[in-house]
């Protein structure tokens, strides 16, 4: 038997930034209808190293980054729930004097946005954490960066959502979506009939697909980012840690455990499922073993991954639909969603509700994938 609703804002995806989106417009007194296929924070919102990390952006996304670090200060009063978000800070570590002439370009290029970067050198950063092996020769801190749970954040921000009065259907794969030139019409594989005044397109590594029912297709590939956890050990790593040219990212929680990865594992968009790989997981190890030669006695307990949708220019799309009004979207975080989760939320509802957002997104317009006819 067939359900038939009617909100004033469909949002597919329960990702965080979808279950934000939800809240966002509750504040504001719009009726939501959010539809995930499995449930919220299952793929890559949930599945995902859990760095807070401003540091290492393409400059097109620090505003977005800034106006959403802001956000998670106040985490515990927007969803009541901290989600274990702590200020750690972010070190990016230098293995060359290549790479540290590369941290120093950055810092210069941040600092109109009011991101505070402070260099270390060798003696310096030897000096701060004597526990980096030799090939670390410097790095880049980010005191205002840190972690979070990410297995917390989204389900967190569904119940507050919840809460507020949103309609959020977990195990409700979309089946059909279209306009019929004034509401959108969404159809689930078990039975639900939508009825909005507005869509939202936060489907993640998927979003190609809801974008394509409307005329937009862009290149959405998918990635697979290969992760692992180490046996607790004791406390002794306060900041995260990335390395210039990527390759390697490490941080330990305070229940001791050390999570670090690198590489990728396999990702089936199609089958919903991701698979860590062995040989990935050992270069990690190995990698890490050199940052922090005392992980390489550590035992390691579990591997994962997830799916994430990545884009050729490894910025998202978030903006309205070029051919379609009502139409906003908001998926291929290439990586780098975590962060930016809860602001997306603000961002999207004033999409929806002003028409406008104070914070830049031009770069991430749907219309940069569209054919030149020149």
């Amino acid at each position: 038997m067939s359900e038939r609703l009617a909100a004033d804002v469909a949002v597919i995806g329960g990702g965080t930034a979808g279950c934000s989106t939800a809240l966002h417009l509750r504040w504001r007194g719009a009726s939501v209808v959010l539809l995930e296929r499995g449930l919220c924070g299952s793929q890559a919102s949930g599945v995902n190293y859990g760095g807070v990390r401003q540091q290492g952006r393409a400059l097109v996304e620090l505003p977005l980054a800034r106006r959403s670090r802001a956000m998670w200060n106040h985490l515990a009063e927007l969803v009541g729930n901290d989600c274990e978000f702590a200020a750690t800070g972010h070190v990016k570590l230098a293995r060359s004097d290549t790479d540290m002439a590369e941290l120093e370009t950055y810092r210069e290029a941040v600092r109109p946005y009011g991101l505070e970067l402070e260099l270390l050198g060798r003696n310096a950063i030897r000096a701060r954490y004597p526990w980096l092996g030799d090939a670390a020769v410097g790095g880049s801190l980010c005191a205002d960066d840190g972690q979070a749970n990410p297995r917390l954040v989204a389900p967190s921000f569904a119940r507050a959502a919840r809460q507020a009065g949103a309609d959020i259907r977990e195990h409700a794969a979309v089946t059909a979506v279209e306009r019929d030139g004034v509401r959108f019409r969404v159809a689930t594989a078990n039975g639900l009939e939508i009825s909005a005044g507005a869509l939202v397109n936060v489907a993640g590594a998927w979003g190609h697909e809801i974008a394509a029912r409307f005329g937009e297709s862009v290149p959405e590939a998918v990635i697979a980012p290969n992760m692992c956890v180490s046996e607790p050990l004791p406390y002794f790593m306060v900041p995260n840690f990335g390395v210039c040219g990527g390759g390697v990212y490490v941080r330990q929680i305070s229940r001791g455990n050390v999570i670090f990865g690198g590489g990728r594992g396999v990702a089936d968009r199609e089958s919903l499922r991701a698979y860590p790989i062995a040989d990935s997981s050992l270069d990690a190890i190995r990698q890490a073993g050199a940052l922090v030669p005392r992980l390489r006695q550590a035992q390691l307990i579990r591997t994962l991954t997830g799916i994430e949708g990545v884009m050729p220019d490894d910025i998202p799309v978030i903006g309205p639909s070029r051919t379609t009004p009502g139409l906003v979207h908001a998926f291929g975080f290439s990586g780098h969603g975590f962060q930016l989760g809860p602001v997306m939320g603000a961002v999207l509802s004033e999409l929806i509700l002003d028409g406008v957002t104070p914070t830049p997104i031009a770069a991430f317009d749907i219309g940069r994938f569209a054919p030149r006819t020149d």
